[in-house]
């Protein structure tokens, strides 16, 4: 298959990239590198440095024709959000229409979608949550990926655009930058590893700090590979299913590190933040043939492993 990948030259989007091509796939990558890497872009592939809102990513997909659209392309803070809801609705809701409306115009036949699992079905009344929670979103960030989905649906109905998407978990591994938009394990891992403090953002009632499901990027890649010939017009949780407190990430991250004399600062609560988030991940491994292999503790060493080699 040819697969354009938006967003291939960040986090997420590069090691899908790598996952696509090492399975026989041919890939394009489409990114405007604001937060992506040109040292993330395998050597031959076809890349375009441009934004999903422009009008030159219609020409794109009309040249490349590619059969598949991998969505990754986003602005990925939360908080930003929250600070600056009609850039977030320019990103994530404009510039994902401009791309749904370019993919019908040229045969594209399926988009996969990566959404959020976390701020979708984050303070749900279960958990952990499945597919079938209507969210209460409180972020723009949220709204505007629940918009996302939607908006697929309509193109599903309306122009027979097939679609995946792929809500996920907190994401961490190698590639993740720890660029104060990122989740929290780059920060605290980059943080310890200079003997800095870190910060521990939580609400009065949660002094442990929020908690999150965690799910290393390796899986998450072969959620996406799935994707390409599974689940047709349907949202999968990609999660561990395993709830983890910010304060229990710190320590596990500071045992590994030996670094356990350096102090969690305890700060206020941030805006936006949603206080529990588990994935209920029961659908995709009866519908992907998909469930996650690595552990926190594994992915935890592989991702030190990246990080100190990148910071030397």
């Amino acid at each position: 298959m040819k697969i354009l990948v938006t967003g291939g030259a960040g986090f997420i989007g590069s090691n899908v990239v790598d996952t696509y091509i090492a399975a026989g796939h041919k890939v394009v990558i489409l990114d405007n590198l604001s937060t992506g890497s040109p040292s993330n872009i395998p050597d031959g592939v076809t890349f375009y440095p441009v934004s999903i809102e422009s009008k030159d990513m219609d020409t794109i997909i009309k040249i490349e024709k590619p059969d598949i659209v991998n969505h990754h392309a986003a602005q990925k803070s939360v908080p930003a959000s929250v600070e600056n809801p009609l850039y977030d609705l320019h990103q994530n809701a404009e510039g994902f229409l401009n791309l749904l409306e370019s993919s019908v115009r040229h045969g594209v036949r399926k988009v996969i979608f990566a959404s959020s699992g976390g701020a979708l079905a984050g303070d749900a009344p279960i958990i952990p949550t499945d597919e079938t929670y209507v969210p209460r979103m409180i972020s723009p960030y949220a709204i505007h990926k629940y918009l996302g989905e939607q908006y697929l649906h309509f193109y599903a109905v309306t122009y027979g655009l097939k679609y995946t998407v792929l809500r996920y978990a907190n994401v961490y591994g190698p590639r993740q930058v720890p660029d104060g938009e990122s989740g929290v394990i780059p920060i605290f891992i980059t943080r310890l590893l200079a003997d800095q403090p870190c910060t521990l953002y939580a609400y009065a009632d949660q002094p442990d700090g929020t908690t999150r499901d965690y799910v290393y990027v390796s899986d998450v890649c072969r959620a996406n590979l799935q994707a390409l010939t599974h689940g047709d017009n349907e949202a999968f949780n990609i999660g561990s299913g395993t709830e983890m407190s910010t304060s229990a990430v710190y320590q596990l991250i500071a045992d590994l590190l030996e670094k356990r004399s350096i102090p969690l600062n305890r700060a206020g609560e941030r805006k936006g933040d949603v206080k529990r988030s588990v994935l209920d991940i029961r659908k995709a491994a009866e519908k992907l043939d998909w469930r996650p292999n690595i552990s926190l503790q594994e992915g935890l060493k592989r991702t030190l492993e990246w990080q100190q080699q990148f910071l030397s």
